[in-house]
């Protein structure tokens, strides 16, 4: 388990302390994401298009997710990890929901599980409810899932009817009835702010946005977009990096060292040991290629 629990999340949150969380899908960045201090990291199934090199999240499979949950979980040493659940591998039957979100934590050391749920929801509001009572903490995820795009037609924005629509209702009634379940936190996605808020004042667990607005109790953003690393950004999100010029610039200048000799150098090689060399199974870059 990580230095921050379900308990010490509520305990920010009574207090009115914003709470931060974003992605990450393997262990280098998982340990510099720890390592800046974020109270929860998402391994969430957005692998599929900024990791897994697919087009979108519904091709993930269980074992992509637990594969990517455990590089992560080995690396954070302090904040929560939660194991997003991909397409299809919950909601087919109670038993085999719960035996996969299970494996989240049993296996890759996750410390949550996250699900998306649609407006009304019963079935996975009945597998929150069973998971918690099994002891596997539950994150709610409504407004746009990604998991429902077909369905939606796109990345819709939810909520354009206005606060005191027939879907802003259901959608605090949904957000109600998972907090009842047991989520320990709930992700607001893609909902315009004036529902965004109606639906956090409405329940009694913290919300956390991803383009969602300011009247949330905490803010998650995909780490590719935070870093600028893999394509243009989305106006929910912030670029605080430019890795792709990084990246680019690295990878040029390496191609360009290697062309004209400057690279490798004496620096750069082993001499035998005959001659007073180093060993070079003594050097932790011997074995890499």
């Amino acid at each position: 388990m990580t230095g921050t629990t379900i308990r010490t999340l509520r305990e920010k949150y009574d207090a009115g302390e914003p709470l931060t969380m974003l992605t990450a899908y393997d262990a280098p960045i998982a340990r510099l994401v720890d390592e800046g201090g974020v109270d929860m990291i998402l391994v969430g199934d957005s692998a599929g298009h900024n990791h897994l090199g697919y087009g979108d999240t519904l091709p993930v499979t269980l074992e992509e997710a637990l594969s990517n949950t455990g590089a992560v979980a080995r690396a954070a040493d302090d904040a929560l990890v939660i194991g997003d659940l991909p397409f299809l591998t919950y909601g087919a039957s109670l038993e085999q929901s719960v035996e996969n979100a299970g494996r989240f934590l049993k296996e890759a050391g996750a410390d949550a599980v996250k699900l998306e749920t649609a407006p009304g929801g019963e079935t996975t509001i009945e597998l929150v409810e069973r998971l918690v009572e099994l002891g596997i903490p539950v994150q709610g995820h409504v407004g746009l899932t990604p998991q429902r795009m077909n369905e939606m037609g796109g990345a819709v924005i939810q909520g354009r009817e206005g606060p005191e629509s027939a879907f802003a209702d259901e959608l605090v009634d949904t957000a109600r009835r998972l907090a009842d379940a047991g989520v320990f936190t709930l992700v607001l996605e893609g909902i315009t702010e004036p529902v965004a808020k109606r639906v956090t004042e409405a329940v009694d667990v913290p919300t956390i946005g991803i383009g969602a607005g300011r009247y949330v109790d905490g803010q998650v953003l995909v780490i590719n977009d935070v870093l600028g690393l893999g394509g243009e950004g989305y106006r929910l999100s912030k670029q605080y990096a430019d890795l792709d010029g990084v990246i680019a610039g690295a990878v040029e200048s390496y191609v360009s060292d290697v062309e004209s000799g400057a690279f490798p150098t004496e620096e750069n090689i082993y001499e035998p040991i005959d001659d007073g060399g180093t060993d070079a199974g003594a050097d932790r870059g011997a074995d890499e290629d």
